[in-house]
């Protein structure tokens, strides 16, 4: 004589197995989207003025609060943008617990631009090197909407994106991406 478990038993072990599966779907997800937005992440939180060990602790959560958001059933359209957002959010608010208002522009940034193409004769690597120079001053001159309307475009958001991580109109974003890239090229020469 065997032993058969009663019905809801089995439910509750094939809601358990089906539970796992998609917690580990879940998972997989987030990994992935570690792996793809870690590194725009990282760059833009510390554009908020961030040191480096906080950025990273701030780029934690954002994924632990995508883990919990998609745990939860919630949607999962324009991840993009909602991982800036959220990040956007999460670096204000431990700049904010920081008390330390820093330059947009962390120092690090001069690091994590292309290294200059050792191909260049001495002179063109001077004119090279000023010239990312004066760009850079003018990046860090910009007020802080512009500058980080400007990074968010270069880490490729869409205009409808930066507003709803920033939390401005879409006109805003776009008066303000014309004013910061007009005098880049004025900057530039052009």
């Amino acid at each position: 004589m065997s032993y058969s478990p009663p019905d809801w038993v089995l439910d509750s072990y094939v809601r358990t197995a089906a539970d796992q599966a998609k917690g580990d779907r879940i998972e997989e997800n987030v990994l992935r989207l570690f792996d793809q937005f870690r590194n725009r992440l990282l760059r833009y939180v510390l554009a908020l003025g961030l040191p480096i060990e906080e950025g990273e602790e701030v780029v934690q959560e954002v994924f632990l609060s995508l883990f919990r958001h998609l745990q939860q059933g919630r949607p999962a359209h324009n991840l993009g943008g909602w991982l800036f957002r959220v990040a956007h959010n999460l670096g204000l608010k431990q700049r904010s617990a920081n008390h330390k208002l820093r330059d947009v522009m962390a120092p690090d940034d001069e690091a994590a631009v292309e290294p200059r193409d050792t191909a260049l004769s001495p002179e063109e690597g001077i004119i090279q090197y000023q010239r990312h120079q004066r760009l850079l001053a003018v990046v860090r001159a910009l007020p802080e909407q512009d500058r980080l309307c400007l990074r968010l475009r270069a880490e490729g958001l869409r205009y409808r994106e930066i507003a709803q991580t920033l939390g401005i109109s879409l006109g805003s974003v776009s008066n303000s991406l014309t004013r910061s890239l007009a005098r880049l090229a004025r900057a530039d020469g052009r």
